[in-house]
């Protein structure tokens, strides 16, 4: 079944307000040279302090959708730094990443902490981009599936067939973010072919058909091209090479 793919760039902690802006400037022009029809859905995800600023440059942009790094589940209340769906809301954000290495590891996020973000963020009407993956250490134990199971199952926990079809799931392999380093092709595939048996499994086959999952990792314009030509790559989820308009175009032309 055709799944359309998405280029989505975390900007993680990067980019002022005049850096912001030069960058999505520059993916706005670049976008606007490209075939509309055949793009992949384009997604960009800046820091708070620029949602603003993005979100009022792309508005009237189709090609070009808003993320959030991250959220907090409740609706209001004593969460000193954190950001809430209703504030994300009033820039017209579409997706919001949850689960991402970064977060488990340097926030000690827990699984359930990520499925109450998702239920959260179906319910508000936007979509989560749900991160999973496996450091260097899991993938020699051979334990990567296993893993990758546990944290899919945990997250999806509670959440209809339907909410499921609309989500996003990022395989990020760890040991491959921001080292350079990139988790082979074939390999990519074989394990999101995995995850997509996950989710027939706790579902059925249609809503596994029905999901798009991406890959993250240290992806660059020039491993884009072998990896969208993979048959379970949905896309990807882009770091470093997403703070530069000129590669962030690139790659998004290799997944045309």
């Amino acid at each position: 079944m055709s799944r359309k793919p998405i280029i989505a760039g975390n900007w993680k902690m990067n980019n002022n307000k005049a850096e912001a802006r030069e960058l999505i400037d520059g993916i706005m022009y670049g976008v606007s040279q490209l075939d509309g029809d055949k793009m992949p859905e384009v997604v960009v995800a800046p820091t708070y302090t620029a949602l603003w600023q993005v979100y009022d440059i792309i508005k009237n942009e189709p090609k070009i959708s808003l993320a959030a790094q991250n959220v907090n589940p409740n609706p209001s209340g004593a969460y000193t730094g954190e950001i809430s769906l209703s504030m994300l809301s009033d820039f017209k954000v579409k997706y919001v990443i949850i689960g991402h290495s970064e977060r488990r590891q340097m926030f000690n996020e827990s699984d359930e902490f990520i499925n109450q973000k998702a239920i959260a963020i179906l319910n508000s009407g936007m979509i989560p981009i749900i991160c999973c993956g496996e450091t260097l250490e899991q993938r020699e134990q051979g334990v990567t599936d296993v893993h990758l199971e546990g944290q899919i199952t945990k997250a999806l926990k509670g959440i209809s067939a339907a909410d499921v079809e609309k989500s996003v799931i990022a395989y990020e392999p760890i040991w491959a973010i921001g080292t350079g380093k990139s988790c082979d092709a074939a390999e990519a595939n074989r394990t999101i072919g995995q995850i997509r048996k996950v989710v027939a499994k706790l579902y059925s086959q249609a809503t596994a058909d029905k999901i798009r999952i991406l890959y993250g990792g240290s992806v660059k314009p020039s491993t884009i091209v072998e990896q969208m030509a993979q048959s379970e790559i949905d896309g990807g989820l882009i770091g470093g090479a997403s703070l530069k308009a000129d590669s962030f175009i690139e790659l998004i032309k290799g997944a045309m």
